[in-house]
């Protein structure tokens, strides 16, 4: 199947102290978050000197799927969008449309099935190109890939990392604890995302010399009354048995890339925690631009490339169908 371009499309970020307000109130438009919420996490930006390590990450993937795709032939050239912050991805198809594309491929910074790490992409770009009055443009959504095999591969890869460092003596007394977004259990219940989780988590754990491991979340926001998928992960940190485990090796298995959540809710809130339950804590990186997530991303494109070549798949579930069924991941908004 021929495509003209390849789009990735992201969630977006601040690019310095002036930007985090306007960037929040895009993120939180008609969410009910408190305003104490939202200037909680305003000053998590501030202290990085107001820059979301998203956009940096964004553009270093970019590069590299440009090497990786010239060496596999696949000319095609690559553009930017974000949902929340420049370059707004209204603009980016402006300028695919002045190119003189017509049919898109997108790779969204998102393995998960969900309405806001999925369908409401979609619906980001269904509005986009309304407003723009064009309906000749094609955008078609990689789909999600939580099981392909590379996904599961870089995860123990970056575990791995971090437990070489660890005396093996200690793996009987270390804990894993995967984490992810956490959704209000209204969206979770329409799609298959903590399922999903589970899967991937299960299928990573199996590569690795650890045998405790456990599936928690975190970055929950909105009304405290809102049930949300949990627990959280300093939840789960403050539920271990301290004569039983020692360490805790916190991996952020939701999560393309080390941005802002991952920084602040990781690396300052469960390392305090841990340090609060006297754990040793260790706490491994997201994919980022490891070569495996780059030839995973390769690899996706492909599919669409190449009808013959095959959706790859690991564990329980089958692989994703290549476009999204009208009722997937119905649009259940954040509480």
């Amino acid at each position: 199947m021929s495509y003209d371009a390849l789009l990735l499309l992201s969630f977006g970020g601040p690019e310095g102290p002036d930007d985090v307000m306007p960037f929040l109130n895009n993120v939180l438009r008609g969410k009910p978050v408190p305003e104490e919420r939202k200037m909680e996490v305003a000053s998590h930006y501030q202290a990085h000197g107001g820059i979301s390590p998203i956009n940096a990450q964004n553009r270093a993937m970019i590069a590299a799927l440009r090497k990786a795709m010239s060496d596999q032939s696949m000319n095609l050239p690559i553009y930017w969008g974000n949902r929340n912050w420049k370059p707004y991805l209204k603009d980016t198809l402006a300028q695919i449309i002045k190119d003189g594309h017509k049919k898109i491929l997108c790779y969204v910074t998102s393995a998960y099935s969900s309405y806001s790490g999925c369908r409401q992409y979609r619906e980001d770009i269904a509005k986009a190109l309304e407003e723009l009055g064009d309906s000749s443009l094609q955008v078609d959504k990689i789909r999600s890939f939580f099981n392909h095999p590379l996904w599961i591969k870089v995860h123990q890869k970056r575990i791995m990392e971090k437990l070489q460092d660890i005396d093996p003596s200690i793996y009987p007394k270390l804990k894993i604890l995967f984490t992810a977004h956490s959704l209000p259990l209204s969206m979770a219940q329409s799609c298959d995302y903590q399922i999903q989780l589970e899967d991937a988590a299960q299928e990573v754990s199996k590569g690795l010399p650890i045998s405790q491991w456990q599936l928690c979340y975190q970055s929950r926001s909105g009304s405290p009354h809102v049930p949300w998928l949990g627990p959280d992960v300093c939840e789960a940190i403050d539920q271990i048995d301290s004569k039983e485990i020692q360490h805790v090796l916190v991996h952020p298995l939701g999560f393309v890339s080390d941005h802002m959540e991952v920084i602040f809710d990781l690396d300052q809130e469960a390392k305090d925690c841990a340090k609060k339950n006297e754990l040793h804590f260790t706490r491994s990186k997201s994919p980022g631009t490891h070569p495996l997530m780059v030839e995973l991303i390769v690899d996706l494109i492909s599919e669409y490339l190449e009808p013959s070549h095959k959706r790859a798949s690991i564990g329980a579930l089958a692989p994703r169908d290549a476009h999204c069924s009208p009722d997937c991941c119905k649009p259940r908004r954040p509480s």
